[in-house]
């Protein structure tokens, strides 16, 4: 392992983060003056002490020699998430957004990291228990976040830092989600350059729609990164349902879900090949379980259950509620227009099961992958096949390619972790106090980057209660999730250290 080649990398990326708190200082700046704002000493803070740490490092290391390979590419990769989210929480902690029942300042920067670190994982959860009463630049702050740690804030460095150009192919395969990454050129910055483009331009798009709708610039921005990142912070306390508009939840739900397919895709089709979305197998089976799940719902809640009377009285309404919730447990955003936790089981049980499906590969959105899925429904298949046909040779083809053994072995691998680690967890936050649904539901939630679960931490709730070991279980779950888990593991492996 390089170590100076790691801190110096690390360096060059807090430098740049850095420069990202420009905006909402300048957000800051405005709202000082024009409402009387009193955040804006915390990002003047925050911005030198971020700058100041990751000159310092760059200028220190900047002779070292070397180049990215993998193991520097995965440590870059994991310790540059988790001291991203450490530096982002510096502007709440210097506003005094959070304070701990005990006082204590360890608990109060727990607070912080644990609303930081989700807001660069497109988590969502958040511990905020009154957000209309914070200043303007700290929730347009928690906003951005989603949007830089969406496409990846790692993968931008590589589009716009020439410095990372050496060993850019490994800091990109470490930060992308899903199985296999997407190459749009030979050049991994050109790549990276492409997909941060495609993930600008449809945010714009999204922006100008919701200010058609009626929301303002400050809620139509802080929204729309939201929206793409699939991360799900609001500027409201009732989330979305706050507008109570029927084309801020159509404009939402359709931009929801394009954030939850492969960012390829879009790219492919605004260069005019719009066939590519069907072509893709990964893509139709997404559409397939969004359909079928919206249709289950709408019928379960517009039906009586034991003489209970229906949860919607209109199609339109139970069109409205269920694909909105659909789109933003799918794809992992989180966002809410109504509080699932009134709705029938079978709607409640479908909600929990999509937490673990999550978006596709490349795309904004966390959880396992529906390509994971594909991959696994198609093995169980062969392995049937094998009993009745044993001597039969048998090959696993996606979009009319070969999918290697190696592949189908990672994703297996990847499977058993995720149970593995997600019930180790639920056992800890259950130790702590958390009944079974709130503890199973927060660990699912963390791990797939949703935001609401079930209980105590449903749509309507938040995270303030959990014990401060619980928020940091919870965070080290959230970074696992967004990076897919062997981008943290393999930093515990003793080999990843050796020279």
């Amino acid at each position: 392992m390089n170590v100076r080649l790691l801190f110096y990398t690390l360096g060059n990326l807090w430098s740049f983060l850095s420069v990202a708190m420009l905006a909402p200082l300048g957000v800051s700046l405005y709202f000082t003056y024009a409402t009387g704002d009193t955040d804006l000493a915390a990002f003047v803070i925050a911005f030198p002490v971020t700058l100041g740490v990751g000159l310092t490092l760059r200028f220190a290391l900047m002779r070292a020699r070397g180049e990215l390979r993998n193991r520097e590419g995965f440590a870059v990769v994991a310790l540059g998430w988790a001291t991203i989210a450490l530096f982002g929480a510096l502007p709440y902690y210097f506003h005094g957004v959070f304070e701990a029942p005990d006082r204590s300042e360890l608990h109060e920067f727990i607070f912080c990291y644990f609303e930081s670190i989700s807001g660069f994982t497109t988590t969502g959860a958040t511990v905020l228990t009154e957000i209309e009463s914070l200043p303007h630049g700290i929730l347009f702050w928690r906003s951005f976040t989603h949007w830089l740690g969406g496409m990846g804030i790692v993968v931008l460095a590589v589009a716009i830092l020439p410095l990372l150009g050496v060993g850019g192919m490994q800091l990109y395969r470490a930060e992308a989600p899903g199985p296999q990454t997407d190459r749009l050129t030979p050049r991994i910055a050109v790549t990276a350059k492409l997909m941060w483009g495609v993930y600008i331009l449809v945010s714009l798009v999204e922006f100008v729609l919701l200010l058609f709708g009626g929301m303002d610039l400050f809620d139509s921005a802080c929204h729309t990164f939201g929206t793409m990142a699939t991360g799900g912070f609001a500027t409201k306390n009732a989330s979305i349902g706050h507008y109570d508009s029927v084309y801020i939840d159509t404009v939402i739900t359709v931009f929801m879900f394009l954030s939850g397919a492969n960012f390829a895709l879009h790219y492919k089709a605004l260069r005019g090949d719009i066939k590519a979305y069907w072509r893709n197998a990964e893509f139709r089976f997404y559409c397939v379980v969004f359909l079928v799940s919206v249709s289950l719902i709408m019928w379960n809640t517009m039906v009586r259950v034991d003489g209970a009377p229906a949860v919607y009285d209109s199609f339109g309404d139970s069109l409205r509620f269920a694909s909105f919730q659909v789109a933003s447990i799918i794809t992992t955003t989180g966002y809410a227009t109504a509080d699932f936790e009134v709705w029938p089981p079978l709607s409640q049980f479908l909600l929990v099961t999509l937490m673990f499906f999550g978006g596709c590969a490349g795309s904004t959105g966390g959880g396992i992958k529906h390509i994971r899925f594909l991959v696994l429904i198609k093995q169980g298949y062969m392995e049937v096949k094998r009993l009745i046909l044993p001597r039969a040779i048998q090959t696993m083809r996606i979009d009319d390619a070969v999918v290697p053994p190696e592949i189908v072995r990672n994703i297996l691998g990847f499977f058993f972790m995720f149970i593995a680690i997600m019930g180790v967890a639920t056992c800890a936050m259950t130790a702590l106090g958390m009944d079974i649904v709130s503890a199973t539901t927060a660990v699912i939630s963390a791990m797939g980057n949703i935001g609401p679960g079930l209980g105590t931490v449903g749509p309507t709730n938040n995270y303030a209660h959990v014990p401060a070991l619980g928020k940091v279980i919870l965070s080290l779950c959230m970074m696992l999730g967004r990076l897919e888990l062997y981008t943290v593991l393999i930093l515990f492996a003793p080999q990843t250290w050796k020279k």
